[in-house]
């Protein structure tokens, strides 16, 4: 089972209905099967997610930010995990807005190193 405690990740691929870029940065905690994640940078000025890591090890949460319009923009996701050779964590994500717009979307996002 992978711990996510302190770990970075950014995005590598998003759908063009996502508002998650290259420049944004997910910095990741664990206490136990409960994870949680702040995350900001390029139009996302500020976001949380928070969910759970299941038994067959997707991670399935809710997350909601503020973006540069000043809207508050929120989802579900479940995320699959991928260990790279490297050994860093590869997540790829399939996500719904729960807003106004109701649409879905998929994004992969890569762990980094700083």
């Amino acid at each position: 089972m992978i711990n996510y405690n302190g770990r970075t990740f950014v995005s590598a691929e998003n759908t063009a209905n996502g508002e998650v870029s290259s420049q944004t940065v997910f910095e990741y905690k664990q206490t136990n099967h409960i994870i949680s994640a702040t995350y900001h940078g390029g139009n996302i000025v500020q976001g949380m997610l928070i969910g759970l890591i299941m038994e067959d090890g997707c991670l399935q949460f809710r997350y909601n930010h503020i973006n540069r319009r000043n809207e508050i923009r929120g989802g579900e996701c479940v995320s699959t995990p991928e260990i790279l050779p490297d050994g860093r964590v590869r997540l790829h994500e399939q996500w719904k807005w729960l807003d106004a717009e109701n649409t879905e979307g998929s994004s992969i996002i890569e762990e980094v190193e700083f």
